[in-house]
């Protein structure tokens, strides 16, 4: 179990990197647009659509497994915080069974809208370029199967109450003050 967590962690940490990846390059083709439009008088053409069918859905669904993994989804735990372990270790079993059926269900449904959008062509009309969109409609599928397999793996691993393998380390204001040489 503990060398799939492994896996999974650098997936989805490759993943991440994709989706920063796709804000970067959205911010230099923003920026280059702007300076190309005041400058040159002449923006990039289908700088919209790029943005908002590209970039933006990458990401967005992209990293949905990664906060997971990381355990920065919001969760709001004024009740359950007061409750037993055991019946908190079940609820949080039920919660990862419930995100499971769910994504996975999301996966299915919008597989089937990226096979739909891919078969006809599916694209969009900005001045007079054609954009094609369908390839994006794949990154949702993508993303809430990844998003799966975190959260069933996680389900999995409570379950047999073994050493997870994901990387659930994230940095901490304290952990990043510590090294950086000023006295306090």
């Amino acid at each position: 179990m503990y060398g799939i967590g492994r896996f999974l962690s650098m997936v989805t940490n490759l993943m991440t990197v994709l989706g920063g990846l796709a804000i970067a390059l959205m911010m230099l083709h923003i920026t280059l647009d702007v300076a190309s439009r005041y400058l040159l008088n002449s923006p990039i053409p289908g700088t919209i659509s790029i943005v908002s069918y590209y970039y933006m859905v990458i990401a967005v669904f992209i990293p949905l497994a990664f906060a997971e993994q990381k355990n920065a989804h919001i969760s709001v735990e004024v009740i359950t915080a007061r409750l037993p372990i055991w019946m908190q270790h079940n609820l949080e079993r039920l919660s990862f069974l419930l995100s499971t059926i769910v994504f996975s269900l999301l996966c299915v449904r919008t597989w089937e809208e990226a096979e739909k959008k891919r078969s006809f062509g599916a694209s969009v009309v900005q001045g007079s370029d054609a954009i094609p969109i369908w390839i994006t409609y794949y990154v949702l599928p993508l993303g809430c199967g990844l998003m799966t397999l975190v959260v069933f793996y996680k389900l999995i691993n409570s379950c047999l109450r073994t050493k997870s393998g994901l990387d659930t380390f994230t940095a901490q204001a304290d952990d990043l003050n510590a090294n950086d040489g000023v006295e306090k």
